[in-house]
């Protein structure tokens, strides 16, 4: 088919001939590879040798709903809205509940084609072991369609269940992918970005406790050795101002370079919560740096979206809305400043800056905090790259030693309790974190940061 891609064509041709015996085929493609387009394509073809009649998709946001829609009517040259005259429609996988069985009776009736996105959210066998979607596609789905076929980018699951309707080897226990498409090739390829991921580090930490009239001071090499050693949670760090102006520093610098060749480049920060999307909002605009910021509690957030898509803002600050599935391929350079710390949720948010569009865009940069578990997540992405090259460089914080005083730190469970943490501006530029804990004998912690930050650069290819 004209248009696809060489690896889109070959996982075609793999489809068919396994649909031949089995009705079921799993596709793992790196972020950014093109999966909507593939699942479009192939569906075309099924129609165009009549062994289908309907198609049915499933994805885990309104949004990538959305881009399947679009996706889908412009490859079919048909709408997939599931309305009258339509080839089908695309649902997310929480509304697959609420179908009545007038809808499933579909599976029944036509040979129908069914399309899971990021199918690694649907969890299980058998209806004992499985989450609300994988207990849906089991009941609903398996052997009742035609034809199955699910995408994933990432196919684990944190929880370690196995996702449905997919095959295990034995007695190993691997997952069975029939195509896979990694991003050593998609880069080799031209269909990736080659990503450089960035971790910001400092190497003189010192930590002030003040407890009634003592005071005491440690010094520490790394952010991981504070995180190891002290009460300090690596969220406090997240919203430290010291440690977001440092991060936005750098990828705002990054990004004017991208922009010299990419004038409508953008970047992207993904924040811990609403709140947090707002002190980084503010952080920017500081900066002179235009942003949108959006969340679940945004209004019309699709719209937002959909206008960044198109404009050229600089940057998007998003809270859970912009980590799997959206299409924005102007956005190529990104902040990880997200307390999730899964490797799903970090590959799929890497995956929303190496998207091409072009000749000029061949690398995605990625800024975190060099915590321990980013630290592991970054060296199994270079491990998918054997011949990437580590480069250690420094970079001199502007600003002498600053701190932000953290009053009442429980304990590392501290942040699962957020939402009682309040904060006060002190008037100086620095806040205190209050954890209302009810106990006036906690310590005050002071946490600065020497100028002796320390830039990690992974450089892949």
């Amino acid at each position: 088919m004209p248009g696809l891609r060489t690896w889109q064509q070959q996982c075609i041709e793999a489809a068919l001939t396994h649909f031949v015996t089995t009705p079921h085929f799993l596709c793992q493609a790196t972020p950014g590879a093109g999966k909507t387009r593939l699942a479009a394509a192939l569906a075309r073809c099924l129609f165009e040798i009549n062994k289908i009649d309907l198609v049915l998709c499933f994805a885990p946001s309104c949004q990538v709903v959305d881009g399947f829609r679009t996706t889908f009517a412009n490859v079919l040259g048909k709408r997939l809205d599931g309305l009258v005259g339509a080839v089908g429609g695309a649902y997310t996988y929480q509304a697959m509940e609420h179908r009545d069985e007038t809808f499933w009776r579909l599976l029944d009736e036509y040979r129908v084609f069914v399309v899971f996105d990021e199918i690694h959210h649907c969890a299980g066998h058998d209806p004992l072991l499985s989450n609300a979607w994988g207990q849906q596609i089991l009941k609903r789905i398996q052997d009742r369609a035609a034809y199955t076929l699910a995408l994933s980018g990432t196919p684990w699951r944190s929880d370690d269940l196995p996702i449905a309707l997919a095959r295990y080897s034995s007695p190993e226990g691997k997952l069975v992918c029939d195509y896979q498409y990694g991003l050593r090739e998609a880069i080799i390829d031209n269909v990736c970005r080659s990503p450089r991921i960035v971790l910001l580090d400092n190497q003189e930490v010192k930590l002030t406790e003040e407890l009634k009239t003592e005071s005491t001071a440690r010094l520490f090499p790394s952010i991981a050795a504070l995180l190891g050693g002290s009460p300090i949670t690596y969220e406090d760090l997240l919203r430290h101002d010291d440690v977001i102006h440092q991060i936005l520093e750098l990828a705002c610098d990054r990004l004017d370079e991208v922009r010299r060749q990419k004038p409508d480049a953008a970047g992207l920060v993904v924040a811990t919560d609403i709140e947090h999307a707002h002190q980084i909002a503010q952080a920017l605009e500081a900066k002179g740096e235009a942003c949108h910021v959006v969340t679940n509690k945004t209004l019309g957030a699709q719209r937002v979206i959909n206008f960044f898509r198109h404009s050229d803002c600089r940057w998007i600050v998003a809270v859970g809305m912009i980590s799997e599935g959206t299409d924005i391929p102007r956005l190529q350079v990104c902040c990880y400043l997200s307390r999730i710390r899964t490797e799903l949720h970090y590959r799929q948010v890497l995956g929303r800056v190496i998207r091409r569009t072009g000749g000029d865009d061949k690398l995605a940069w990625f800024f975190m905090l060099a915590e321990s578990s980013l630290k592991l997540f970054s060296e199994r992405v270079s491990e998918d790259l054997p011949d990437d090259l580590a480069v250690l460089m420094q970079v001199d914080s502007p600003s002498p030693w600053t701190h932000q005083e953290y009053g009442g730190v429980c304990d590392e469970k501290r942040e699962d309790h957020i939402s009682d943490v309040s904060l006060d501006s002190l008037g100086d530029g620095s806040h205190f974190l209050n954890c209302d804990s009810g106990l006036s004998s906690q310590p005050n912690y002071h946490l600065s940061f020497s100028n002796q930050y320390r830039k990690i650069l992974l450089d892949f290819m």
